[in-house]
């Protein structure tokens, strides 16, 4: 069948859009293609917020038929935590029959070269950003995150990142030029003369396993730099958010049929309940890529077990900020009030330690002492939280039972500063949704030690009394080094310490934020420009994105002809 999308079309069409993110992924300016407010769209054949909706309730209770080769049956049973059956479902595939189909199509995808492969991927993004507010209810109804979290970082901000990952990816592939004329002088005899074809070579098939909490923000750097590097691409998402990848790969599935591509080069592999796939998956020898988002366990068997594969991880860290002293003591308090909040602290960003010298703080309003600082925190995300419509907008509802399980256990752990309370939300009256606990513990006591040192993923923080900057230090290099952590914050207005902490990062490659006080948060970060995770530390071995991330992907084959 012939290509409905020809290259000059998709090179018209990106090209300007990829040469943009080459400047920026080299400037680290601020720059997105992708509209962050739910008005901007409705216009140029995209969805608008209602036509989002009805797009997403128009897919309850279907089954969604990709059309893959080796489906056996057909598996589903997702239950949105704000209390809603999908009743959608996936094929089931028989992995003998679709990992040989995906292959099958990998030589005619090496062989259209960088620059193809990267407008295709534009092409896919685009697709799907032109259904931005149907994935945002997909990923609300998948993750619990509240539809304007869900809008931006699982739409916009999800978008930039695959991008950025394309950008990435032709980059590194475009280093090597594809021919060269090497001649070597030889005196008074003739020169050696060669004729080099260099052709970037891809590893195999790449698994991306998905995460619960950020299907599509986590799951598509390392979808789109394999599949931009030359690589099919098997999606296995989480069985509790399968809808927003599994729309992915029916976006991907159609473009690269347009283009003149076998659509099997992209595929979903859903899963019964209980079977337990990522492992056989991640084992197989048809593997040589894993990207994978969850838990520090299952990463470090990854790791350790698919030997065959390069292993992407972005597993779990247990995140610090030092509160030494401050110039802006309500902007501080307002900022880590939002950053403990935001989605119910379901982040590998969000901040668990907040270490706080016992002797207090010096502040732009005097000197505040450690039980200040506590409860003036606590009044502050009380007073952030305090009217359920905003609380409900920010929080979104806890992802799984787990997460509910840490946190009523957390209360138990020490003196409690800010009880966490249930919030009723009118428009879904099965949600679970709960605001932050924050609980008091010392630094100096073995006893504590084990519950700030242990990660505890939801909202929960532990604001821990220190003995002085130099014993804050001390545990954050600690922590850093035997946890790992995705991000690092610091409030100080000493340059000592300032130096000291950023020395520590530093030391044990871990990003950094210094004295946020107005609308950037620590668990935030920015495509193109902030770098998500270091690979550095044992919370993450990659990071997002930079070319350590995408290099890796391919081999470069060479062929010498005698000229």
């Amino acid at each position: 069948m012939a290509a409905e999308l020809t290259a000059h079309q998709l090179i018209d069409r990106h090209r300007p859009t990829l040469d943009q993110a080459l400047e920026t992924i080299r400037t680290r300016a601020y720059w997105s293609p992708h509209p962050e407010h739910p008005k901007a769209y409705g216009e140029n054949g995209s969805l608008d917020t209602a036509a989002g909706k009805a797009a997403f309730d128009a897919l309850l209770g279907t089954r969604l038929d990709l059309g893959q080769p080796g489906t056996d049956g057909w598996v589903g049973g997702e239950v949105s935590p704000y209390g809603i059956e999908l009743g959608v479902e996936y094929p089931h595939a028989d992995l003998d029959v679709l990992l040989p189909a995906m292959k099958a199509g990998q030589r005619a995808w090496r062989d259209a070269g960088a620059e193809a492969r990267a407008m295709v991927c534009l092409e896919i993004l685009k697709r799907i950003a032109d259904r931005t507010m149907e994935f945002a209810q997909a990923v609300m109804h998948t993750s619990g995150q509240a539809f304007m979290m869900a809008f931006q970082a699982g739409g916009p901000h999800a978008q930039d990142r695959g991008l950025e990952a394309v950008a990435y990816a032709y980059v590194e592939q475009s280093r090597t030029p594809d021919t060269a004329e090497w001649t070597k002088p030889q005196g008074k005899r003739d020169p050696l003369a060669l004729t080099k074809q260099f052709t970037p070579v891809p590893r195999g098939i790449g698994l991306v396993i998905g995460c619960n909490t950020f299907p599509t923000w986590n799951g598509y750097p390392g979808l789109f730099a394999s599949l931009a590097t030359g690589n099919a691409v098997l999606v296995k998402p989480h069985p509790r958010a399968v809808l927003p990848l599994a729309l992915t790969v029916q976006v991907a599935r159609d473009v690269l049929t347009e283009a003149g591509f076998d659509p099997n080069l992209v595929a979903l592999a859903a899963e019964r309940p209980g079977e337990g796939i990522a492992k056989t998956l991640a084992t197989r020898p048809e593997i040589r890529i894993i990207d994978y988002t969850g838990s520090t366990s299952f990463g470090d068997w990854l790791e350790a077990n698919a030997r065959q594969a390069q292993v992407f991880t972005e597993k779990a860290g247990v995140n610090t900020v030092i509160v030494e002293s401050t110039d802006d003591y309500k902007g501080m308090l307002a900022n880590l009030a939002f950053s403990l909040s935001l989605y119910s602290g379901q982040m590998c960003t969000t901040p668990q330690n907040l270490l706080i010298p016992r002797d207090g703080i010096r502040t732009d309003q005097g000197a505040k002492s450690y039980a200040e600082v506590t409860a003036d925190l606590a009044r502050a995300v009380d007073g952030l939280l305090g009217d359920d419509a905003r609380a409900n907008a920010l929080l979104g509802a806890i992802v799984n039972p787990d997460v509910k399980a840490r946190l009523e256990a957390a209360a138990g752990l020490g003196e409690v500063a800010l009880a966490s309370r249930e919030v009723t939300n009118p428009e879904f009256p099965d949600a679970v949704v709960r605001s932050p606990v924050i609980v008091k513990l010392d630094g100096a006591k073995p006893d504590d030690e084990a519950a700030y040192t242990s990660e505890c993923f939801g909202p929960v923080s532990f604001a821990v009394a220190v003995d002085s900057a130099d014993h804050a230090v001390e545990l954050l290099r600690h922590s850093v080094r035997e946890k790992g952590a995705m991000t690092v914050g610091a409030y100080t207005t000493d340059p000592e310490v300032e130096r000291s902490v950023q020395e520590a990062c530093l030391e044990e490659a871990a990003q950094l934020s210094l004295n946020l006080t107005g609308g950037v948060y620590v668990n935030q970060t920015a495509a193109f420009s902030d770098f998500h995770g270091s690979g550095g530390n044992p919370a993450a071995n990659a990071a997002l994105c930079d070319g350590a991330f995408v290099a890796n992907r391919f081999r470069v084959v060479e062929v010498r002809r005698q000229a």
